[in-house]
């Protein structure tokens, strides 16, 4: 009974409440509602579709809330100006939602004093793990001194930020009315729009048409404003927490840097990859295999800014500038991998430069600058050698890049003739490997049809299934060009004949040489904001900035690796099997050495070959020390000094010219000759161990390593400067002893003064035969002839002898009325000969008669050592020139004895130390061993290395990408 009566009062407040609803006068503008509120109030949105329960009142058909169609009512006249009516479904609303705010107020504290129960009994519950503490690491208790977690909550958007997202419910309240009247029949919304036309059904259709067109046109441009507003700023927030993302890297790399865990930190996966291709670049060419693994290939025209954006991606000015000029004289092969510090370094050296610190940036600049001018050949301006450079930085895309010299169009002065051709060259061979990344920098501040990189890459990659395409100084190009949309035709690739996997938009600074790199970075950004290009839609915003590019190259170049690198692999052990068959069947019983192995065997030899030279006796020393400075010297001792002192008449004379020739001798020639003697026997030495065949041992292909290794030691060789004075003085006083102990050492003399004797005369007479032509037994017997000039010697000679067998005492000279006497009796028998002829004749005559009696003398002399004890007293014999020839002897002696020693003490351990340094410089001259280690068996072992070491590489970073995906 109850129930009845509270709904008949309901039924009469409802109806007071209809009849006094006061009325809306217009309409509010669709742009100043809140995107919910549009949404509620355009209820045909094809996206919106809205579940209205049905209302339990008597009035559902003005209800705009309704699914049910709208049952047709008779109008009433039209009424202008205020139209007071009533409406109950804004009360219903506002009472729910006052229900609802006490039903969230007692629900949060509830499940407050809920949850604070519940953490105390499972707190209770937890054991004591105090004691347990140090099974956790340091820096888990010091995670708050490397890790500001203040700053993170300063990053995250505050309270304020997120009610500013949350929908407007007093907009939407007041939306929903204005939706209610809008569809609501008899409402003065509906009234008004039905006073303004009085025309035709089509004329009314047409009209709400054309209203639904605008509002669904404004709702469009309200969300897109929207969206743009939130993107901003969400794009800032995200910008924000990745700075604190990267310092907070940053702290952790360095931390692992440092070796607090004590953990071996495994290489990363680029610069893996990155040994893999420096092998490749030292490989040979002829396989075919060295560029088919991807790296990302920067070209472009000169002065595009091809160096400018591979700086901005290494966030560092590494390269050499020059305005206008030439600075990429040779590829530059760039790895980049991430790191605690911002730093770079050669594949050859272990100096680090520190690119946080100018000094270290411009000594970078430097050395990258020699290195290219080192490389480029004398009568060229650029080089096809790699300079391979690692840099390393918190923050950096991994990835390989190869900076090329800049395409150009004209060879100016002071390039060499081929210099454009040499560049198109260097440039395909990079872009021929089909995994290749091109980068292909064009420069957006000058005209698009003067590019010449544009039609390269098009021969190169015609469906642009591996090309980026870069558009820099856009904001020249901006404020240059008149046409905006052109810009977007360049970027689109409407202008060129290339295609593209994607097209970017990028600017690289002002042209100031000094600017940072974030100082460009941030004028980058700022340009892109305002500009037109973006605001009005021609550049997405995914193509824009230096920093969208880096992250779309490296996601490209990893995908491609991914997708080859196996295949490369399996072309390396192909690659491998037939090299090891190759070797199996033709050199079965060696071992494989490469070119670097096989010159430690070789500097094993020669430096054991070294050593065998201070094992040579002492007394073989001495014997060839000796030998061979008589032989250097004994014309000088016969011709020079015996033979002049034997002209003398008496033997005072004969010592007194002796020794004043002897002084003179060693003063002046014998010690530096003695020094020459020495040097040559320890060179004869040293090459006879060099070359000395070692038996089956013996292994050719060493051979020219080792004659180089020997021309170079005993050029660089030099003997002690000090050892002639010393030897000076040793000499100079063994040559003034002429006391002869016993009867051997005589004995002993006047043997070696018959073999110099001996040895001279045989000499002579050589020279006499050769003067006058055969005999007449060799006449008959081998049926020679003499020529003319031969018998006017042999006439000449036979009258000269006549004339010594009447003097045998005669003096060393002829007169002149001599010389006349002979010739004039050569005349009276037919021959005419010449005064000179007659001397040179003389001379070998009486050197043979000289020597002849000399040798007579030496005989009679061996039994005058008696005669000698008594200094030739009461004696007819005088035996002098033994004496002389002792004198000789035992200054050869002596002298073999001073010099063996310096050889074994000093000169035997500098020419090995000599050894060991040109080893060491051939050992670090590639070059070198390559020329002097030749041959099919070395080439096919260095090639069966280098498949070997490339195919474990490949292996290992093959295993590595598996495990980090």
């Amino acid at each position: 009974m109850w129930r009845l009566c509270r709904a008949a009062v309901a039924c009469e407040v409802c109806q007071s409440l209809v009849k006094h609803s006061s009325g809306i006068k217009g309409s509010l503008p669709l742009q100043k509602l809140h995107l919910v509120s549009r949404s509620i109030y355009h209820s045909h949105h094809p996206t919106l579709k809205l579940q209205r329960p049905q209302l339990r009142t008597s009035f559902q058909q003005f209800s705009s809330l309704t699914n049910l169609p709208l049952r047709k009512l008779k109008f009433s006249p039209i009424k202008y100006g205020y139209q007071p009516r009533r409406n109950f479904w804004p009360a219903r609303l506002a009472t729910r939602l006052l229900k609802l705010r006490y039903l969230i107020l007692g629900s949060a504290v509830g499940g407050g004093y809920t949850a604070k129960k519940t953490f105390d009994q499972w707190k209770d519950m937890i054991p004591d793990l105090s004691e347990y503490k140090w099974i956790v690491p340091d820096i888990v208790w010091e995670i708050d001194e490397y890790i500001d977690f203040e700053k993170i909550r300063k990053a995250l958007p505050n309270s304020e930020d997120l009610v500013k997202l949350a929908p407007d419910f007093d907009k939407i309240v007041e939306s929903l009315n204005l939706l209610k009247d809008f569809f609501t029949s008899g409402s003065p919304g509906e009234t008004a729009f039905r006073a303004t036309d009085h025309g035709s059904e089509g004329d009314k259709h047409f009209r709400k048409v054309s209203d639904k067109e605008k509002i669904d046109q404004l709702q469009e441009e309200l969300l897109h404003t929207q969206s743009k507003i939130w993107n901003l700023k969400y794009q800032r927030i995200l910008e924000r927490l990745e700075k604190e993302n990267k310092e907070l890297r940053k702290l952790v790399l360095q931390k692992d840097d440092k070796g607090i865990h004590h953990r071996k930190l495994k290489k990363s996966l680029i610069d893996m990859y990155s040994e893999v291709l420096d092998v490749l670049s030292d490989y040979d060419a002829s396989y075919n295999t060295q560029d088919h693994l991807p790296r990302v290939v920067v070209v472009g025209d000169q002065s595009a800014g091809k160096t400018s954006v591979l700086e901005m991606i290494a966030q560092a000015r590494i390269f050499p500038r020059g305005s206008g000029e030439m600075m990429t004289r040779s590829p530059v092969k760039v790895t980049l991998s991430e790191g605690p510090h911002h730093v770079a370094l050669f594949k050859d050296s272990s100096r680090e430069f520190d690119l946080t610190k100018e000094e270290d940036l411009a000594a970078l600049r430097h050395e990258i600058e020699l290195r290219m001018r080192k490389n480029v050949k004398e009568g060229y301006t650029v080089s096809p050698e790699t300079i391979s450079l690692n840099v390393k930085g918190p923050g950096l895309q991994r990835m390989v890049l190869v900076d090329l010299p800049g395409v150009i169009n004209t060879v100016t002065s002071g390039m060499a003739p081929d210099t454009k051709e040499t560049i198109f060259s260097i440039s395909k061979a990079y872009m021929q490997n089909p995994n290749a990344i091109i980068l292909c920098i064009q420069d957006g501040s000058v005209d698009a049809e003067r590019s010449i990189v544009t039609d390269l890459v098009s021969q190169m990659d015609p469906h642009g299934r591996r090309t980026i395409f870069v558009l820099t100084k856009v904001d020249l190009a901006e404020k240059n060009v008149a046409s905006p949309s052109r810009i977007q035709q360049i970027i689109e690739g409407k202008l060129f004949p290339m295609k593209a996997l994607g097209y970017f938009a990028v600017v690289t600074g002002k042209g100031n040489s000094s600017e940072s790199i974030e100082a460009i970075r941030e004028y980058e950004e700022e340009f892109f904001q305002n500009s037109k290009l973006l605001k009005t839609s021609m550049l997405k915003a995914h193509q824009v900035t230096t920093r969208n590019l880096s992250l779309a190259v490296s996601d490209c170049f990893w995908k491609m690796v991914r997708e080859s690198v196996e295949q490369q692999a399996d072309s390396f052990k192909a690659t491998r099997f037939n090299l090891e068959t190759e070797w199996k069947n033709n050199y079965p019983r060696l071992r494989e050495l490469d070119r670097n192995e096989l010159f430690e065997k070789a500097k094993n030899e020669i430096l054991d070959e070294v050593i065998s030279l201070s094992q040579v006796t002492p007394k073989h020393w001495e014997e060839i020390l000796q030998q061979s400075l008589w032989e250097r010297v004994s014309t000088h001792v016969i011709e020079n000094i015996y033979l002049p002192a034997a002209q003398t008449m008496n033997s005072g004379t004969f010592n007194t010219t002796v020794d004043i020739k002897l002084k003179q001798w060693t003063d002046k020639q014998l010690p530096n000759k003695a020094v020459e003697v020495a040097w040559e026997t320890l060179q004869e030495e040293f090459s006879r161990f060099m070359t000395e065949p070692k038996g089956k041992e013996h292994d050719d292909i060493f051979d020219k390593l080792k004659e180089a290794v020997k021309e170079e030691s005993i050029k660089r060789h030099k003997w002690n400067d000090f050892a002639e004075d010393s030897l000076r003085v040793i000499q100079h006083n063994a040559l003034e002893d002429r006391s002869i102990s016993d009867k051997q050492q005589w004995d002993a003399a006047i043997y070696f003064m018959e073999e110099a004797l001996q040895a001279r005369l045989k000499d002579t007479e050589n020279a006499i035969e050769n003067m006058v032509g055969p005999d007449w037994k060799k006449r008959w017997l081998y049926w020679k002839n003499r020529t003319q000039e031969q018998c006017v010697h042999n006439e000449t000679k036979n009258e000269l002898e006549k004339m010594l067998k009447c003097n045998e005492e005669h003096p060393a000279y002829l007169a002149s009325d001599e010389i006349t006497t002979v010739r004039k009796n050569l005349e009276s028998r037919g021959v005419e000969v010449d005064p000179s002829l007659i001397k040179d004749t003389w001379h070998q005559v009486y050197r043979r008669h000289f020597l002849k009696t000399a040798l007579n003398h030496c005989n009679l002399c061996r039994r005058g050592f008696y005669y000698y004890q008594r200094h030739f007293v009461d004696s007819e014999l005088e035996c002098n020139d033994v004496v002389l020839f002792w004198r000789i002897q035992r200054m050869l002696a002596i002298t073999a004895n001073t010099l063996r020693q310096q050889l074994t003490n000093t000169e035997v351990r500098r020419l090995e130390k000599n050894v060991k340094e040109v080893l060491e410089d051939f050992a670090e001259d590639s070059e070198k061993k390559i020329k002097l280690l030749t041959g099919k068996r070395v080439q096919l072992a260095e090639d069966l290395k280098k498949v070997r070491e490339i195919q474990e590489k490949l292996d290992a970073f093959i295993e590595a990408l598996h495990q980090e995906k």
